[in-house]
């Protein structure tokens, strides 16, 4: 084996082993939301059922959180994209000595904590709108304290930096000619922007633009001090997973996986089709037909995944219409029971052999040894048969017996050795 065949095999290995810790726990819980059991889980796997995403559609909490996540996140987007934009032109328009400190600047708040963005954001309205003498129930108290708006202002303050960096790495590819060159023709400034450089930065405000969304749809730490009396998926979710989770968590979890897949394909099978549109203008290409696929999809593997995909999804909607697991659920449950009883028979014997075991090996007449029980006798007889009593050693010496100082005994101690005794002379 040569050295290019290992490098292969090496960059093979560590591609299965990146894409397996990337993408395995998605498609693990992907499978949790299509097995019956209770807590998410592949194994022991029981029913292939649809009934989670029944459960997630009637779960009010988490359609009440998605509807809020949607309107902040076009919120966020509106106003991230916005202060991004225009801090990247200020970007290349600033003096050039100041231009590495106001990058930094801006830059700054992806440094900070969500937790401290959070609270800040909620601290400084409030006492904002102390200043500008807001009451209680007025329209100004009420906007500094609703949780959608300092919630689309807490995550704009740091989401707007992303967007930012889209925005500049964009107009390092832009030729500042091009604006001049419409100014000398009379152009205004604003003309110059709206037919010039936004043209030319649309690709990025649309990069930004699902960025931010994104971001905004999954942040937690500054939503979670913001958002007041309102709730967004991220937090309905902490929620349920302090006070318990079921699968319809991983249905949702596969239905945010599909869309994004879905929307990828179609990004990129769009993007395909217009390059081989381009290509066909220039005469680079040749148009394709009589074949079988349709025109979009011919030369474009993305496409053919996208509709791929799209008739399997068809097909799972279909299918969760008729599609009935309680026949297996009852099996699973019998089965469940059988194996059950069949443990429970498996202790009873065994309980009954050991009972038989003790019951031919008869009555413990030597007990246990003293110092094991505490001192305390053991054994069928009280420890008489015990191996201790036998022991030759002197340290357990039997008292010599008092002798009595009356008579004692049934006859009054007539029969006592001692009143044979020669050598006392009574």
């Amino acid at each position: 084996m040569n050295s290019k065949s290992l490098i292969r095999i090496s960059l093979g290995v560590y591609l299965i082993i990146f894409f397996s810790y990337l993408l395995g726990p998605l498609v693990v819980m992907s499978l949790t939301a299509f097995n019956s059991s209770g807590f998410p889980s592949v194994s022991p796997w029981a029913c292939f059922t649809y009934e989670w995403f029944n459960v997630l559609w009637n779960d009010s909490a988490i359609r009440e959180g998605i509807f809020y996540s949607v309107i902040i996140g076009l919120g966020t987007v509106a106003l991230s994209v916005s202060m991004g934009l225009a801090a990247s032109i200020v970007l290349t328009q600033v003096w050039a000595k100041f231009r590495s400190t106001y990058y930094t600047l801006i830059i700054a708040p992806i440094l900070v904590p969500g937790v401290v963005l959070g609270i800040s954001t909620l601290v400084f309205w409030d006492r904002f709108g102390t200043f500008l003498g807001a009451g209680d129930g007025s329209l100004l108290s009420n906007l500094f304290h609703n949780g959608i708006f300092l919630t689309i202002l807490g995550q704009s303050s740091f989401i707007a930096s992303y967007a930012m960096l889209v925005f500049v790495a964009r107009l390092q590819r832009f030729d500042p000619g091009l604006t001049e060159a419409a100014l000398d023709l009379g152009a205004t400034h604003t003309q110059a922007f709206r037919k010039i450089l936004l043209p030319f930065m649309r690709p990025a405000i649309a990069s930004a633009a699902v960025l931010a969304f994104l971001a905004s749809f999954e942040n937690y730490n500054t939503t979670t001090f913001t958002i007041v009396d309102y709730k967004t998926l991220t937090t309905v979710l902490a929620q349920k997973v302090r006070l318990g989770i079921n699968p319809s968590i991983s249905a949702l979890a596969f239905i945010i996986i599909t869309l994004t897949v879905f929307a990828a394909l179609a990004f990129e099978a769009y993007r395909r089709n217009q390059a081989r549109q381009e290509a066909v203008k220039q005469g680079k290409a040749k148009v394709k037909s009589g074949g079988i696929l349709p025109s979009f999809m011919t030369g474009n593997p993305a496409a053919i995944v996208f509709v791929l995909l799209a008739f399997v999804a068809i097909v799972m909607i279909g299918t969760a219409q008729k599609y009935s697991p309680e026949q297996c659920k009852i099996q699973v449950r019998e089965a469940k029971q059988a194996e059950i009883q069949r443990r429970i028979k498996e202790l009873q014997e065994q309980r009954l052999i050991r009972s038989q075991s003790e019951a031919r090996q008869g009555p413990d007449i030597f007990g246990a040894p003293e110092e094991d029980t505490g001192g305390k006798p053991s054994g069928a007889f009280g420890g008489v048969f015990a191996p201790g009593n036998l022991s030759d050693d002197g340290d357990t010496q039997e008292p010599e017996a008092e002798k009595p100082s009356g008579g004692s005994g049934a006859f009054g101690g007539v029969f006592a050795p001692t009143n044979l005794d020669n050598g006392e002379g009574n």
